[in-house]
């Protein structure tokens, strides 16, 4: 008559508790460190404000007239560059576990 899978799981339990026996695939798999994510935080608050400055700094720039030498020059796309640096930022908090 086969064995119950009760049966099966209390033999591998003893099996583990025994000293000096060697952890088995399923225990290493279990002591993998998870994947460190700390960078993120940073980096998306990071990338966030900076799409916020640029856009801020190009409308303040270009209602008062100074010249930016990068800002400037690219004109209606600098809404662009600050969106798309927040829409980074964005796909960057969704890394974050």
């Amino acid at each position: 008559m086969p064995e119950s899978q009760v049966r099966k799981s209390a033999a591998d339990k003893k099996r583990s508790s025994r000293a000096g026996s060697e952890p088995t695939n399923r225990q290493l798999k279990k002591a993998e460190a998870p994947d460190s994510r700390a960078w993120v935080p940073p980096t998306f608050i990071t990338v966030g404000l900076l799409g916020v400055a640029w856009i801020v700094v190009y409308y303040v720039t270009a209602s008062t007239g100074i010249t930016v030498p990068v800002i400037t020059p690219l004109e209606g796309w600098n809404l662009l560059i600050g969106m798309v640096a927040m829409a980074a930022a964005f796909a960057l908090a969704i890394l974050w576990k």
